[in-house]
């Protein structure tokens, strides 16, 4: 991919983010000499991406404890430009720290931080923090630190090593995430289009009739065409109480004759379908 014309790259800010180190990793690999954008939230970094043509953006799609983020996958279905997709995919280890302006650990009343990660630190804040825990939620882990200037220094919050380093905040404790395999799935999204690599992945998503075996008649397209189903989810359409809409992903590329066929016989099965990329796995 030549992106050499892109001017911007969006992501979850503020500085210091997992989002900004996840952008940092795409630079990285795409010599992607851009201009950083934090965004406040998910659906800002997707409207940004939206609205400007020749940007990049960052965002967290999955999380291995959390599962999918749904602000993300809502907000990519809707975006008026239909040619911005993912077009890249990077998993990082999430390691998450307390961090707080104090070293004093057992002062802390109160935890700063975006609900992803309080999620994830359940099993820390239930048997290591008093009961009486103050919790906070913030759009991210790097605005929680940032917030804690307005606060008491018997307030902390959760982020990384690099967060610390950033606002200068002292690691009362290290690794305080459940599950020390933690993962998030990261993509970059933009209206650019990606080769063929023979190791390709493709997400979509899709709507059926509500009626029985709907469903089950799309997932035989794929079994009957030989293509493997990685991942498949259900997201409420917003439009009708008890109707759906359905994520997949699956191997293979759009650009392959063979994807294509298969997608063209999905399609006559479905009320909805919107393309969401084919990437590198």
């Amino acid at each position: 991919m030549d992106f050499s014309n892109v001017e911007r790259i969006a992501y979850l800010g503020p500085q210091g983010s997992f989002s900004e180190m996840a952008a940092d990793v795409f630079c990285g690999k795409y010599e992607i000499c851009a201009y950083p954008e934090p965004q406040k939230t998910i659906r800002q970094v997707i409207e940004y991406v939206d609205e400007n043509p020749n940007t990049l953006g960052v965002i967290p799609l999955e999380n291995s404890i959390e599962g999918s983020v749904r602000e993300a996958l809502d907000h990519l279905m809707i975006t008026k430009n239909t040619n911005i997709r993912i077009l890249s995919q990077t998993i990082m280890p999430i390691r998450h720290c307390l961090l707080s302006r104090t070293t004093e650990f057992y002062s802390i009343t109160g935890v700063i931080s975006h609900p992803q990660a309080l999620a994830q630190c359940q099993n820390f804040i239930h048997d290591e923090m008093p009961r009486n825990l103050n919790l906070i939620e913030a759009p991210s882990t790097a605005e929680a630190a940032r917030s804690l200037a307005n606060y008491n220094l018997t307030y902390a919050a959760i982020g990384s090593e690099k967060t610390a380093e950033i606002y200068n905040l002292n690691i009362l404790k290290e690794n305080i995430n459940d599950d020390q395999n933690n993962q998030t799935r990261f993509a970059l999204i933009g209206d650019f289009e990606t080769e063929e690599t023979g190791h390709d992945k493709t997400s979509l998503i899709f709507a059926t009739e509500n009626r029985p075996g709907a469903l089950l008649e799309i997932l035989h397209i794929f079994y009957e065409n030989d293509i493997n189903l990685s991942y498949i989810s259900s997201r409420p359409s917003k439009i009708k109480f008890g109707d759906y809409n359905f994520i997949v992903n699956f191997d293979g590329h759009m650009k392959n004759p063979k994807t294509l066929n298969t997608l063209k016989q999905v399609k006559e099965k479905t009320t909805f379908m919107r393309f969401f990329g084919s990437y590198e796995k």
